[in-house]
């Protein structure tokens, strides 16, 4: 721990700047460190120079398989990206989590000696701060106040989840400064339960465990949710570059503010086949017995419901094959799947667009911008909730400025986003940082 000026001229100084590359690379060191510097003195701006703090930062991430499968204990592969969340941190003894985000010109004061929902605060960002508390609390951990200021590249709406990013963040703020040593206890795959505890119950939208847990955990991981209250998380080796090529997130610039009931009606759509069954989830369901029942299902529940539950079961294999695929180095076997992927969520789980402005498309037409340049190249495909927000390309290196210009030239300069896997996830940063 540091005062906010001592923190300022270890970063100026270069003590960060290997924490700094191994979170970014080391390409992005000199902008990272303008950046935290500015952080903290938007901390000074708002709580006050000199105080002791610390640094937290938890990434966004990108689904590469397993769209929408994990709310219904499917199977998932994901990977933490160099976009994030950091915070400067400071406690303060009032029992209040205050916390200013740059940008939003306003302040989260949250009482935490109140750890119910507020209605007034549903999808607010102080809900997920209370939620977060509150799951401490429900988990036997410690909370209390702190104020915080927090920047964050993770592009919001964009399917990169920011919310978990957001959330985990929180979640490693209150195990950092009050449970220390509880890391056991609160683990990566806890911090991450207690942040879909505080989407799902405080911020009121129905997310599966995906996001947090990749956010949480970082690199590349895949995810077995057949049991959710112990989901099997095993990290991949995941080297993009290797192969000769790059990670592109491109930006359509539609928002997911208005998209909750699209979200929603894709897990309820799921469960009602389910419940044809006598189950909760699809993963409880056999599989032979839905397709022999297929003509009395779609009378229950309709032919979208059926076709997303045909989603679901592809796409639960197709998940676990692209693990294997990158596990035994068959790349090539990868960008097939990506792209079956990419079709099996527009035409059976239909997240594209949404039904309730088809005048709006822009996944859709990056998608199809993409199969222009890259057709028998790469791979393209929708991520991320779906509706609208961002596609997920990998791009030959030598189609890769070729590629961007495609993309910038439709959705304004700087859609297109090259990223690489962060293999950090929700975490205090320090000099030195943990062992991977």
């Amino acid at each position: 721990m540091a005062t906010t000026s001592e923190l300022k001229q270890q970063i100026q100084s270069g003590a960060y700047d290997a924490a700094l590359a191994e979170l970014y690379t080391a390409a992005q060191v000199p902008a990272q460190r303008e950046r935290y510097l500015r952080t903290i003195e938007g901390f000074e701006k708002n709580f006050g120079a000199g105080r002791q703090v610390r640094l937290y930062s938890a990434p966004g991430r990108t689904e590469i398989g397993g769209n929408h499968t994990d709310h219904n204990n499917g199977v998932v592969m994901a990977a933490a990206v160099d976009l994030d969340i950091i915070a400067v941190v400071a406690k303060n003894d009032r029992n209040a989590a205050r916390l200013v985000s740059e940008g939003f010109g306003k302040i989260d004061d949250i009482d935490l000696s109140v750890l119910t929902p507020q209605p007034a605060e549903s999808e607010h960002s102080a809900s997920l701060i209370r939620g977060v508390a509150a799951g401490f609390a429900a988990r036997g951990g410690r909370i209390g106040g702190f104020d915080a200021y927090s920047t964050s590249n993770v592009l919001r709406g964009s399917g990169l989840s920011s919310s978990a990013a957001f959330e985990v963040c929180v979640g490693a703020i209150f195990r950092g400064e009050y449970n220390a040593d509880d890391h056991e206890k609160f683990s990566q795959v806890e911090i991450a339960k207690i942040g879909q505890y505080a989407e799902n119950v405080f911020f009121g939208k129905p997310s599966g465990l995906l996001d947090q847990t990749a956010c949480a955990v970082g690199s590349a991981i895949s995810i077995d949710f057949k049991d959710p209250a112990a989901p099997v998380v095993d990290k991949v080796a995941f080297d993009l570059a290797a192969k000769g090529y790059a990670l592109c997130i491109s930006d359509t610039k539609g928002s997911h503010a208005d998209l909750t009931d699209d979200y929603a009606a894709i897990r309820r759509e799921m469960e009602s086949v389910a419940a044809c069954f006598g189950r909760h989830v699809l993963r409880e369901v056999d599989e032979a017995e839905f397709m022999a029942a297929i003509p009395a299902v779609r009378r229950k529940t309709g032919d979208r419901a059926v076709l997303r539950a045909l989603h679901f079961f592809n796409e639960c294999r197709r998940a676990a094959a692209l693990r294997r695929a990158v596990e035994q180095d068959d790349f090539e076997s990868f960008l097939r799947l990506i792209i079956a992927c990419g079709h099996s969520s527009f035409e059976y789980n239909q997240n594209a667009y949404s039904i309730h402005a088809p005048q709006e498309q822009g996944v859709p037409l990056a998608l199809a911008i993409s199969q222009q340049v890259l057709e028998g190249r790469g791979a393209w495909r929708l991520q991320g909730g779906g509706f609208a927000g961002t596609i997920q390309a990998f791009v030959p290196l030598d189609l890769l400025e070729s590629y961007r210009a495609a993309i910038d030239g439709v959705f304004g300069a700087g859609s297109c986003h090259v990223l690489t896997v962060r293999n950090h996830g929700a975490i205090e940063v320090t000099p030195e940082l943990p062992e991977l």
